[in-house]
């Protein structure tokens, strides 16, 4: 049997056990062992055992923990939601003001988890009955809580980019610092776009009510002051980093702590929020290692193969393929993965096929991480079976039915193809602030 064959057979093998309802990682784990096994004898073991040590010497791994525990104390501490009481305040009078302050409150919800799921539950239980109640067009909000959630995963500190980091072998703070750019540009057209509908139908983001805004400034200040207690925890955390003063590891470290303090100073760190921080990052901590684990054995039978020589030669030799088609046929398959499978699945399913085929093709694996984010982005939100759609389903009231929720997001997914064309077309919006930083 050719390697090209038994690399067909792997791939389904395991997109079969997906489809079962398999766990990801026992799919992916279990064929990269039992292919080794067939392949290499008893000596195929060893491959397991050097990727479970390559795991625990990854230094930089640490990281994970860390920013999970952050994120979930500031939510668990409901400091997140003081964010939402301060943007509602200071933009309720703007047209449109709720639903900008949403877009600001994901992207801070981001920076603080690195996780869409957080920022789509804080959204959809804090920000979304609000609007709603406010007058807000319930397809618009529906569509901002949804892209803004998205942000997660490409806003600093990722847990999405520090898999890839893992699997492609980069460096996680330069691709952290990738994605700043792209993430701030994508949350700037989300808000030109809600600014620009608004002012041509001002029904869909009513002005508040002059009684609602009519606040003594001395509250308005008080508010400021508690909302923005997640954005100096942040930049605790990211102003040394970025200045060289802190590895990533430390500075993960001071964000945990940072974020641990202030709930305690707030009064608000409970047995339950402790209890409850520290179980889900474990639980999110361990799911993620074991997917690392599976796809770093399953990618060194993949190089074993040979099979990635073999495909660069069909598109680049046979087909006559030009590099750029190359990139942009990978796109659009992790779309098509998108519309059944969730972020990591698809990382670690292609990643030992597509990351070794970037770097041959001469594109920066930095810059394609950013790419691979944000197409999952899009792929996330994408009908008719998006994750993050479904998510939505499970979060929205009543009142907002699935027609709603997919009619909602296709002007955001138009947005995100736009920015995504950006990225391609102007790699240094993604690589100026690691290479600046770095050069120091």
């Amino acid at each position: 049997m050719s390697y090209e064959l038994i690399a067909i057979l792997m791939f389904s093998t395991m997109m079969l056990m997906l489809m079962t309802g398999q766990r990801v990682f026992g799919a992916i784990g279990f064929v990269g062992v039992a292919a080794a096994l067939l392949l290499w004898g008893t000596g195929g073991s060893d491959l397991g055992f050097s990727a479970a040590m390559k795991l625990m010497k990854w230094y930089p791994l640490l990281t994970l923990p860390m920013f999970i525990f952050m994120g979930y104390v500031l939510s668990e501490s409901k400091i997140a939601d003081d964010l939402y009481k301060m943007f509602h305040v200071w933009m309720g009078p703007v047209r449109g003001g709720l639903a900008i302050g949403t877009i600001l409150l994901m992207v801070l919800v981001s920076a603080m988890n690195g996780l869409s799921v957080a920022g789509m539950a804080i959204g959809a239980t804090i920000a979304l009955p609000e609007l709603l109640r406010r007058g807000y067009d319930k397809r618009m909000v529906t569509g901002v809580v949804q892209a803004g959630s998205s942000l997660g995963i490409l806003v600093p500190p990722s847990v999405v980019l520090v898999l890839y980091a893992m699997i492609a072998r980069q460096p996680v703070g330069q691709l952290w610092l990738a994605g700043v750019l792209p993430g701030l540009m994508m949350a700037a057209l989300f808000i030109l776009y809600v600014v620009i509908r608004c002012r041509v139908q001002p029904e869909l983001g009513p002005v508040l009510p002059k009684e609602d805004r009519n606040i003594p400034l001395a509250e308005k200040l008080a508010l400021l002051k508690a909302g923005l207690l997640p954005i100096f925890i942040f930049a605790a955390m990211m102003v040394p980093f970025v200045n060289g003063w802190t590895s990533l590891v430390e500075s993960s470290a001071i964000g945990a702590l940072t974020a641990f303090v202030a709930a305690i100073l707030k009064g608000r760190m409970t047995r339950e929020v402790f209890e409850n921080s520290v179980r889900n990052t474990l639980g999110i901590s361990c799911m993620f290692m074991w997917i690392i684990l599976a796809a770093l054995g399953f990618g060194a039978v993949f190089d074993g193969l040979g099979a990635v020589r073999a495909i660069e030669g069909l598109f680049t030799e046979q087909l006559g393929l030009s590099p750029w088609t190359i990139l942009i046929l990978m796109q659009l398959s992790f779309i098509v993965m998108g519309t059944f499978l969730d972020d990591t699945a698809m990382l670690v399913i292609v990643a030992p096929l597509y990351v070794p085929l970037v770097a041959a093709l001469g594109f920066d694996l930095i810059w394609y991480g950013v790419l691979y984010t944000i197409t999952t982005q899009i792929a996330y939100m994408t009908p008719p079976f998006g994750y993050n759609l479904f998510l939505m389903r499970a979060m929205a009231p009543p009142e907002i039915g699935l027609k709603d929720i997919y009619g909602s997001i296709l002007p955001f997914v138009f947005v995100m193809v736009f920015a995504l064309a950006i990225v391609m077309l102007f790699p240094q919006i993604a690589l100026w602030l690691p290479d600046y930083v770095y050069s120091k």
